[in-house]
């Protein structure tokens, strides 16, 4: 059989054989009532590792932002985001029609909004203004090619929005990415915001599920709002089991990841009619310019046996994951290499 890479996603992973013993053998119960442990022992866990008190398990990375969104906000409130964010971007308007409030979207470079920006547009709400209660940042920053916001930058909008009484949620679907890049544990991410949503089905590799951590009282609300939302599950340690897996053996390979999308983007930057800012290319996703449209050229490179995709009309998405080796790699610039001609 012709070798297959699939690079549209890091959604698109197997579980490990270690993650399938793991959900074979996992003592169940019913979360709903709190009583699956293998899901409690996941939750305290997850704390832990982001450094808060409470953590809980939910279907979708879009699920645990609408509700960290829900709980930090009133109706008629203002939401200070970065214009191309996931939340904005990829979540179908959840924002405004769960939780009824206003995304106040701005510019950015690279997923950064200068903190001296975010400090022009805070206000405290009066007879003509909405208040702004929440800050949303996303790190790594998805649409920005997979750059992760400095520590720096992450700490000083921290401050800005306590000294404003602003609430800040961190969607951190690919946090680990983050740290990892950075050389630093991913609590110290998670210290500059008051929730923190990761993604478990992303780079980690599970087949289901993210987590959504904050404070006690936060989660407290947040689990009433998953069930509303439909998210409460019943003997879901089967799933939780592959998550505590992850936490423990998925984390330090993406720098794996990391080296491998570096070593295809640079082969590829070089190739008449694609070109890379090598500047972006800091995780585990290479964004490729197409002076054809990108639609074509996801069409070719599929026939040569490479997936991927087409973001923007002249902008092709790779990611690389666990089942991507390096002879996966070497396919993939082999069949850029004949797309270009």
């Amino acid at each position: 059989m012709a070798l297959l890479v699939d690079l549209r996603s890091d959604t698109v992973t197997t579980p490990t054989p270690e993650m399938r013993r793991a959900m074979a053998n996992a003592e169940v119960g019913d979360d709903v009532y709190a009583e699956d442990p293998t899901v409690n022992r996941l939750q305290e866990r997850a704390a832990a590792l982001l450094g808060k008190e409470a953590a809980l398990f939910v279907p979708s990375g879009t699920m645990g932002n609408e509700i960290a969104v829900k709980v930090h906000t009133h109706p008629g409130d203002e939401v200070l985001i970065d214009e191309d964010a996931h939340i904005v971007k990829w979540e179908l308007g959840a924002a405004a029609f769960i939780s009824n409030v206003q995304l106040h979207t701005l510019p950015n470079q690279r997923g950064i909004v200068p903190v001296g920006e975010y400090a022009r547009r805070i206000h405290p709400g009066d007879d003509h203004t909405p208040s702004t209660r929440l800050i949303c940042l996303e790190n790594t920053h998805n649409a920005s090619g997979g750059v992760v916001l400095p520590l720096e930058y992450m700490r000083e909008v921290w401050c800005l929005a306590r000294q404003n009484n602003v609430e800040v949620h961190l969607d951190g679907a690919r946090i680990f990415n983050a740290a990892v890049a950075l050389g630093v544990p991913a609590k110290e991410l998670a210290d500059c915001a008051h929730s923190v949503m990761f993604c478990l089905s992303k780079g980690l590799a599970c087949p289901v599920g993210s987590m959504l951590c904050g404070s006690r009282a936060f989660i407290e609300e947040a689990r009433r709002l998953r069930k509303i939302l439909g998210g409460a599950m019943r003997q879901v340690g089967i799933l939780a089991a592959a998550g505590l897996v992850a936490l423990d053996t998925m984390i330090e390979r993406l720098a794996e990841d990391h080296a491998r999308a570096r070593r295809l983007a640079e082969a590829i930057a070089g190739m008449p009619g694609f070109g890379v800012d090598m500047a972006t290319v800091q995780t585990n996703m290479v964004y490729v310019q197409t002076e054809a449209p990108a639609r074509r050229v996801v069409q070719q490179l599929e026939m040569l046996g490479v997936l991927c995709l087409d973001v923007f009309p002249h902008t092709i998405r790779l990611v690389t994951h666990k089942d991507v080796g390096d002879e996966h790699i070497t396919h993939a610039i082999d069949a850029f290499a004949k797309v270009a001609g």
